[in-house]
This record gives C-alpha cells, structure tokens and sequence, in this order.
C-alpha cells in the first residue's frame, strides 16, 4: 500500500435512538443506555411487533430550514443533520477551490420508505392529481447524499449505496478506497435510514426478523443471548469525515482514529440468510485484515453486526472464531445494537463512529441484555457494562440482506 493515502477521521456526527449528536451517543455507549420502546410514530395497536428503537426529540430546525424539511423524508433529515454535524466537528471550510475535492456517499438500505406508503395511500385515496410532486425526490435512497452535497456545497465524488444492513459500511469502504487513491482530498460518509412505518415494521414481522416481545421491549434486542428471538428496528444516521492525511495535516486538523481496511464480499447463497457458518462475513474479516497489513494478535475489539437473531449471531460468532481461533476468544465482542435497535442501512455509519469514539475514549461499549449464555454463541460479548480498555485496532462488521458483507478497520492514530 505504499503509494496509497493514508486515511484518517476528522469529524463525527450521530443521530440515533441513544443521542442525537456525538455528546450524548457517547454517554449513551458508556452507560449502556436503551433506546427502545413502544413506538409511537404510528399507532401500531393493529401489528405484531409494537416497539422499535426511535430517535426521540428529533429537532431538525438548528441544521435544515423548516420550509425545507417538509420536502425532505425523515432518513434524509437524519443524513443531513449528522453530516452537518461532523463537517462542522472537522473543522473544514468549504470553498470554490476546494468543494470539487470534496465528497459525499451516504448509504441507506430502503430511502425514503415513509414517503412512498403515504403518497401510494394518496394515490388511492385522492387519486392521481394529488400525488405530491415531490414524491420521486424524497423517496429516492440516494437523496440523504444529494441533500448533504448541497447543504455543505460538496461538490466531489458522490453516490450513494444500497446494500441493505451493509449500506453505511459499504459507503464508508468504498470512500476510503476513494482517498486511498487520491481521487478527493475529503468524503463525507456513512448511512442513513427511517423504516419505522407501518409497511415497514409489518414487513419485517411478516418476515419473522422481528422480535415480538411486546411484554418487555426494553429487553428484545439481546444479541447472542440465548433467548433472542429477532432484532429490534431502529433509525437514525452515523457519519464520518474522512481526509487524506497529508490534507489533514496540512490544515492541522484534529484527529480521532485511521481507517486502515476494507473488506467487502457476498455470499451469493440466499436472499435473506447468512451463508452457513458465516463463510462470506469471515471472508470479508480476513480481508480488511489483509488490506490493513495487520497481525490477527493486533485486533483489540470487534463491534458485531450482532443483530440478535438467531441466524446472524451465531454464524457471525463462527465467522469470527474461524479467522482467530483460539485468539476469538481473548477479543471482546460486543454488539452497540442492543442499545440502538438494528437501523438497517444506517447501522455501519453508527457502529462505525462508535468504533471511533471507542478508540479515542479508551472503552468498549457493551452488550446489553446478554443474560443467557447460548452455547454457539461463546465470546466474550461485554456483557451488561462497558469496559475501560486501551484500543489499538478496533473492527466494525456489517451484513445485510443479499448476502452483502462487509468488514472496516479503524485504529489509533500514529505520527
């Protein structure tokens, strides 16, 4: 990798079910806070699955003009407040000079899913004239990129990608390569998603991905327990700022972390399940290892994709256990989705600033309601509490429907 750019994160910025911004997601991973509850975002009284993992006292005044976010669907607003959220944290200045160096990619595994239920119930409802004009523009999962392009004035590589649970992972892969090579100075990256909608919650349940555990929401999202019975839907955004270093440097930016690896494959096995033993995820592990150039005794933490479904969480352990062997058992892995909910294509950008802020805060974050240990599921997953710990290499794992897997690694800055 000698004549690739080294890569570093500048900025940070979160809006999810546990924080709004960085401050209070960051509280929020260091006491093991819950995010989930009954919904309230619809009435739900007529599904199975009546909780969800919601962002809560969402004010999006500060960050978009109101006339304007009656325009945009709630997985754009998310996108557009933690991108500005990180821009501002970076420090960085937009320019004419330097906005075609300047990038976005935000990924977002469904888009704009509350716009299309409404505006399709217009349709039968009200009939065709009265469709909004809007409707394409804020349904489209590309939208939270274009938003943040022009609310920042972005004017480099942008895209966005649309492998479901893997989404803002793949986004932040895919602008790291972006750098690596020199095609921009600067990406503004990460997921963003808000399917907590009727279709959207029924879907899922209809699927049995979903917990049902009407009768205590706050303990349903327990990966790798042994009593887990499906993930628990969330929302929000997770965005990074990522820079060249010599671009870093040159600015005297702060620094929190180095992204060093991406590892990307697919399981091309089924449209929904993992490939048995979790083949395609410990593919995508070994990778990012070997682009990272690193030892397997250098990883410090894996942030799972852990979603507590029967499925993942133990094929993931098993992908994890066949790339370290005996040494999976001395990394802790834990699992930030048992305090945020599974927010689909928006759940790499967040466990991707989490590694971050573990990596600068020196903690790991916890597995929350883990109390029954599952016998395929034997790690150590940080059970309960968060755990003071001096990383070096921390890993983020994410998979998603279709068989997309992927893996990054973040480290601790050196000179």
């Amino acid at each position: 990798m000698a004549n690739f750019h080294r890569v570093v994160v500048t900025g940070i910025g979160a809006v999810t079910p546990i924080g709004n911004n960085i401050d209070e997601y960051l509280m929020g991973l260091q006491k093991g806070s819950n995010g989930v509850s009954n919904i309230t975002l619809f009435d739900p009284e007529q599904h199975p699955c009546k909780f969800a993992a919601e962002v809560k006292n969402f004010q999006s005044e500060n960050f978009i003009e109101p006339k304007e976010s009656k325009r945009w669907d709630r997985f754009s607003q998310f996108g557009v407040v933690a991108a500005k959220q990180a821009f501002k944290d970076s420090g960085l200045q937009i320019s004419e000079e330097n906005a075609p160096r300047i990038g976005v990619i935000i990924g977002s595994g469904v888009g704009g899913l509350l716009t299309m239920e409404t505006q399709a119930q217009t349709l039968n409802v009200k009939g065709a004239k009265r469709v909004s004009p809007f409707t394409v523009p804020m349904m489209i999962p590309n939208m939270a990129t274009g938003l943040a392009a022009i609310a920042i004035g972005a004017k480099g590589p942008s895209s966005s990608v649309s492998t479901a649970c893997a989404a803002g992972s793949n986004a932040i892969g895919d602008s790291f390569r972006l750098l690596q090579l020199g095609k921009a100075d600067v990406m503004i990256c990460g997921g963003a998603e808000a399917s907590i909608t009727p279709l959207g919650v029924a879907g899922f349940a209809s699927a049995k991905a979903l917990s049902f555990r009407n009768d205590s929401p706050e303990t349903a999202s327990r990966p790798f327990d042994l009593e887990r019975d499906g993930f628990v839907i969330g929302e929000g955004s997770g965005i990074l700022i990522l820079e060249t270093l010599e671009h870093a440097k040159k600015r005297n930016a702060k620094i929190y972390a180095e992204i060093i690896g991406y590892g990307t494959t697919c399981d091309a096995h089924h449209i929904t399940a993992p490939s048995p033993g979790g083949v395609g995820g410990a593919k995508a592990i070994k990778l990012a290892i070997e682009d990272a150039c690193l030892d397997l005794e250098t990883i410090d933490y894996i942030n799972a994709h852990g979603t507590s479904t029967s499925a993942n969480d133990s094929n993931e352990t098993s992908a994890i256990k066949s790339i370290f062997k005996d040494r999976s058992y001395l990394i802790p892995v834990s699992s930030t989705k048992s305090m945020t909910g599974h927010l689909l294509g928006g759940s790499g950008g967040i466990e991707a600033v989490a590694c971050v802020l573990s990596i600068t805060h020196n903690f790991i974050p916890p597995t929350i309601n883990y109390v029954n240990k599952d016998p395929d599921c034997d790690l150590d997953y940080v059970p309960n509490n968060a755990r003071d710990a001096q990383l070096k290499v921390a890993l983020s794992n994410s998979f998603g429907f279709g068989g997309h897997n992927v893996c990054l690694a973040f480290s601790k800055f050196i000179k």
